[in-house]
């Protein structure tokens, strides 16, 4: 593929999963606002968004076998604990915005975990199984994730159980 075709898929790529995931959240709000047929249109636009994504996603090659997926989440996830959000962290601290740095505190906490499950996927892929997974608790104020039982409070931000999404 040409290199600024390439580009431009790339940044389609970009701007479609922004816009699938702007929807989503578009559509939370709407049916916390009780207003459940905005809140299916956009999650009906959401997913059309998606199928953008991932057309464009295949198109410029990076879906591989599992394996290299699994490598290529765990390079992400690794990025953002040690690069990304470090220096994200260090701008909002500078800057004295204390919502940033609760919001990149989540989400550098909760990155670390989510390395560490994809790499023991990948071992068990490696060695030509599935990985052995019980129900996977994320929590939906901050991100943290565990097997098993959601805790009681969650450790990175003190949500309670509730707010735990079982998957």
């Amino acid at each position: 593929m040409k290199k600024m075709t390439e580009q431009n898929l790339r940044a389609a790529f970009a701007g479609e999963s922004q816009a699938h995931m702007r929807y989503q959240i578009f559509a939370d709000k709407a049916e916390e606002e009780r207003k459940p047929n905005v809140a299916r249109l956009f999650r009906a636009i959401s997913f059309a968004e998606r199928v953008h994504d991932t057309n464009h996603f295949k198109t410029f090659g990076d879906l591989a076998n599992t394996a290299s997926n699994l490598q290529m989440a765990i390079d992400g996830e690794t990025f953002e604990v040690d690069e990304m959000y470090p220096a994200y962290d260090a701008v909002a601290t500078l800057q004295n915005e204390k919502g940033a740095e609760s919001s990149i505190r989540f989400a550098l906490e909760a990155e670390k975990i989510h390395a560490a499950m994809y790499q023991t996927a990948k071992q068990a892929v490696a060695a030509g199984q599935d990985v052995d997974l019980g129900a996977v608790q994320i929590c939906g104020v901050c991100g943290y994730s565990t097997e098993g039982n959601a805790p009681d409070t969650c450790p990175i931000c003190g949500a309670p159980k509730g707010k735990f999404r079982s998957f």
